[in-house]
C-alpha cells in the first residue's frame, strides 16, 4: 500500500513541471500574504525559503523587492529551474526536515510546503525554524485549521496535508523564541489560506 506521507518527495519530482507551469499560470490569489511577509521585513533582509519550488511567483516577488534569498527544495528539477531565472540567488536541492545551514536569516517562509510534513516532522521543524531565525526575523508558514491528515490530489496522484492544532502552534512557537504576530483562517479574499506570522525574540 502506498504511503502519500512519505512519496511527497518524489511527487514534487515527478511533477515538478507540471506544478510549475501551473503556480505561473493559475493565478496569483496568495499574492497579499508574500508582500504582507515582504512589509514586515527591513531593506536587504536575506529570506529563507523553506519549499521555493520554481521560484515563481514567490522567490522572484521577494528579489524584486530587495531581499535576497536562499531557497531550499528536495525536487533538483525545480531547484534547477530557480538557478536559471535567478542565477544571483542561492538555491540548495536539500529536505527541510534535516536542515542544519550553520547561518540565520531575517526571514523565513515556508508557504505551501510545511503543510506536506506530518504532525511530529512539523513539531520538529520549530526547532529548525529557530536555528535558522537572527533576533527580529519574521516566520511565515500555513497550515490546515485544525489536527489531521488530509489527502488531495493532483495529476491523478495522492497529495498528502497535515496540520496540527492552533493551540500546538501557539505552543512550538512560543517554545522556540518566537511570538506570535498574526493568525488568519481561511480568508478567502486572501488565498484562503490558514496563515501564522510570528516573529524570533
Amino acid at each position: 500500500m502506498s504511503d502519500p506521507a512519505n512519496e511527497i518527495i518524489g511527487h514534487y519530482e515527478r511533477h515538478a513541471l507540471s506544478w510549475d507551469a501551473d503556480r505561473r499560470v493559475a493565478g496569483w490569489n496568495d499574492k497579499c500574504w508574500i508582500d504582507r511577509f515582504i512589509g514586515l521585513l527591513p531593506e536587504s533582509a536575506t529570506v529563507l525559503d523553506l519549499g521555493c519550488g520554481g521560484g515563481v511567483p514567490v522567490a522572484i516577488s521577494l528579489v524584486a523587492h530587495g531581499r535576497p534569498v536562499t531557497g531550499i527544495d528536495s525536487s533538483p528539477t525545480l531547484i534547477s529551474l530557480c538557478r536559471s531565472r535567478m542565477p544571483n540567488q542561492e538555491w540548495i536541492v536539500a529536505d527541510m526536515r534535516s536542515l542544519a545551514l550553520g547561518r540565520q536569516f531575517d526571514g523565513i517562509l515556508a508557504w505551501d510546503s510545511f503543510f506536506h510534513l506530518t504532525a511530529d516532522y512539523q513539531r520538529s521543524m520549530f526547532r529548525i525554524f529557530a536555528a535558522h531565525a537572527a533576533r527580529g526575523s519574521i516566520l511565515m508558514f500555513n497550515a490546515g485549521l485544525a489536527h489531521g491528515d488530509a489527502i488531495g490530489s493532483y495529476r491523478g496522484d495522492p497529495l498528502y496535508h497535515a496540520s496540527l492544532d492552533a493551540s500546538e502552534y501557539e505552543s512550538l512557537l512560543a517554545e522556540t523564541g518566537f511570538e506570535l504576530v498574526e493568525h488568519s483562517i481561511n480568508d478567502p479574499r486572501q488565498g484562503g489560506r490558514v496563515v501564522w506570522i510570528a516573529r524570533k525574540i
